[in-house]
């Protein structure tokens, strides 16, 4: 029995969850697991009623579950940051998810941006620390809001956290056993503290895993090389703002935002899994926006879970459906409803 909290969210959230929700549904039937679901309201427009977000107490219930599955946070009613930081950057802080697990996957040739690139050539992940670096929130203001103001921002790298995603990233590569390749993304070049500790200690773990193949590669030439030779990837690892940015790139080549599909995991606690997309306000309530992405989102939920069987499914009942039916993977543009599309996953099920 999975103890499954969902958190629908804001905006366009709830609409994509409640058809990710339709197909856990029907693959816990096909594949005879059972599993509960709670229900938490970490909204903005709940935070604008009561001035409420993500709470200790929230966090001590949510560590008892098996998985989160998010929607989406963001409303434009409420000012940039303060739901982003009070649910996601809280929840992956409080529960140690410390790592950023992206699939950048091409189901479908004529879906990609990118001239001549055909699924076999798009399939790698992007392994994100998701705990340190920039976004762990350090810095001052020096003299602010004068002439000689300073904004510092400080990219904070421990050992511990490094080594922990480094060594979860080779152990991902050997486990997925394609090319078994590992690649650092870094700037060892300009950001010279942060990079060295990364670089020798992905050189350090790495002697550990003498069957995978490593390299390294700036982010500047990491992101030239995801538009022209994405075949050249397997497995990337990087830091927390690279990871950020990298990502929606990845995201772009492989058909989109309605595609892309994240985890937020804890190898030892609760991990949450999520679209990538975000709330998407404009589209809110139309019945018109993708839910492929928070669907592949339960696909990998799943194989989280141990469900090894069912999360494979999903993404072929999605592969079946972005091969066949789909007219664009972008809101209004798909051919279907949001709630159609999640109606024939189940039937691809």
């Amino acid at each position: 029995m999975y103890k499954i909290a969902v958190i629908p969210g804001d905006g366009t959230g709830p609409e994509v969850v409640n058809e990710g929700l339709k197909v856990l549904v029907a693959a816990s039937k096909k594949f005879n697991f059972q599993y509960e679901t709670k229900s938490f309201d970490f909204s903005g427009q709940r935070y604008l009623k009561t001035g409420k977000l993500v709470d200790d107490q929230d966090v001590l219930e949510l560590k008892k579950y098996s998985a989160i599955y998010l929607g989406a946070v963001g409303d434009p009613e409420v000012k940039p940051g303060i739901i982003e930081t009070g649910v996601l950057l809280k929840l992956r802080f409080a529960l140690d998810q410390y790592i950023n697990l992206r699939p950048v996957k091409l189901y479908n040739s004529k879906f990609c941006p990118l001239k001549d690139k055909r699924p076999e050539d798009i399939d790698f992940v992007v392994v994100r620390e998701n705990s340190e670096g920039l976004y762990k929130g350090m810095g001052e203001f020096k003299d602010k809001a004068t002439k000689d103001e300073v904004a510092i921002q400080i990219s904070y790298n421990t050992r511990k956290g490094v080594q922990r995603c480094i060594r979860y990233a080779f152990e991902y590569t050997r486990k997925r056993n394609k090319r078994k390749k590992l690649t650092l993304c870094g700037k060892t070049n300009v950001l010279t503290f942060a990079w060295d500790l990364w670089q020798r200690t992905f050189n350090e773990v790495a002697l550990e895993y003498p069957d995978v193949t490593t390299d390294y590669a700036h982010v500047d030439a990491a992101t030239m090389w995801f538009v022209k030779n994405p075949e050249w990837f397997d497995v990337i690892v990087t830091d927390n703002m690279f990871g950020d940015i990298i990502t929606d790139l990845g995201a772009m080549i492989q058909g989109g935002m309605g595609i892309a599909a994240g985890g937020n995991i804890n190898p030892q606690g609760v991990s949450m899994f999520e679209p990538i997309g975000g709330s998407a306000p404009k589209y809110t309530g139309k019945n018109v926006i993708n839910p492929l992405a928070a669907i592949c989102a339960v696909g990998m939920m799943l194989e989280s879970l141990g469900e090894a069987q069912a999360a494979k499914a999903i993404e072929g009942a999605v592969i079946g459906l972005v091969s066949n039916k789909l007219k664009s993977l972008s809101a209004g543009k798909m051919g279907y409803s949001t709630t159609e599309v999640g109606d024939l996953v189940v039937k691809n099920l």
